[in-house]
């Protein structure tokens, strides 16, 4: 964490996590594993004094590159990735409004899974949670995190964190880590099932947030990143959501090139296959050893 101090009042702070990996190569990235990062400082100056003092440390450290990940563009002449979308919308301060707003087919979806008798829950603990997002990111070929990372997220983001289960008759159907800031609702790391599509778990468990984070009070539903021309990215749109483009800059140290680490990048296709065809446990096992790096 660089700091701008000017006289015992600081003035900027700038997040930096270093990933070096044999694998996925070396970078000082500001902030893995996050959607949203860089400077943030209350002057001109003081930002300016970060930027300089981040590229200074790429620089001492020889990472390959510095990524920082930004919602609008902050250096004209970095070089740019057009990968990552987001996706945020206004939450109407009345419950039915949020629900008239979603599309026609989409909200039909959301109704087929009222129907079908699921109920959301709120849970103390991550073990259901880990059991429907190891599922989901081993369907997608992904390496799951280790289940002790979500442990630390609840113990240390405790009071602006919770977890929403969904069932159907006791049997565990998805479930959602969602983050708070401000009068905003990040649901971050979510999965389901196998029985989750067939009962429409998922579009069920993203409106049963949104409903309780209306009833709450927030106004910002953050449905996070996704990569462009993906399932995730028709999903959230098909909610109404307009995607806005993320703007994630590269500052080159050792690197030559922009960096391609993305899952839609043909190398990694014959991983994703062996990984999905992997038995979950051992899946299980294995992925945390991997997904460390995947920042």
């Amino acid at each position: 964490m660089l700091l701008a101090d000017r006289e015992g009042v600081i003035e900027g702070v700038y997040p930096l996590g270093h990933v070096n990996s044999l694998l996925f190569g070396n970078a000082l990235i500001s902030v893995p594993f996050c959607v949203y990062g860089g400077i943030v400082a209350s002057t001109d100056e003081a930002r300016a004094v970060l930027d300089q003092a981040g590229q200074s440390l790429a620089k001492s450290l020889g990472v390959d590159y510095l990524e920082v990940r930004s919602r609008v563009p902050q250096h004209q002449d970095w070089l740019r990735k057009d990968l990552y979308v987001t996706f945020r919308k206004q939450i109407d301060p009345d419950v039915d409004k949020n629900l008239s707003s979603i599309p026609r087919k989409q909200r039909a979806m959301v109704r087929k899974g009222i129907e079908a008798g699921l109920v959301g829950e709120m849970d103390d603990n991550i073990e259901r949670f880990f059991i429907a997002y190891s599922a989901s990111v081993h369907a997608l070929g992904t390496p799951v995190f280790p289940k002790r990372y979500f442990s630390i997220l609840r113990d240390v983001f405790s009071d602006c964190s919770d977890i929403l289960t969904v069932t159907k008759d006791n049997r565990l159907i998805g479930s959602v880590l969602n983050f708070y800031h401000r009068d905003e609702v990040l649901p971050y790391y979510g999965g389901g099932t196998s029985e989750a599509r067939e009962v429409k778990g998922n579009d069920f468990m993203y409106w049963d947030l949104m409903r309780r984070s209306c009833e709450r009070g927030l106004k910002v539903f953050d449905y996070g990143r996704s990569k462009q021309g993906t399932g995730s990215y028709s999903f959230k749109k098909n909610w109404g959501f307009e995607p806005e483009p993320l703007c994630y800059e590269y500052f080159l140290v050792k690197a030559t090139e922009l960096p391609n680490i993305s899952p839609t990048n043909p190398k990694y296709q014959m991983f994703i296959k062996l990984w999905k065809a992997m038995p979950v446990r051992l899946a299980n096992l294995l992925g945390p050893i991997l997904a460390k790096d995947l920042a």
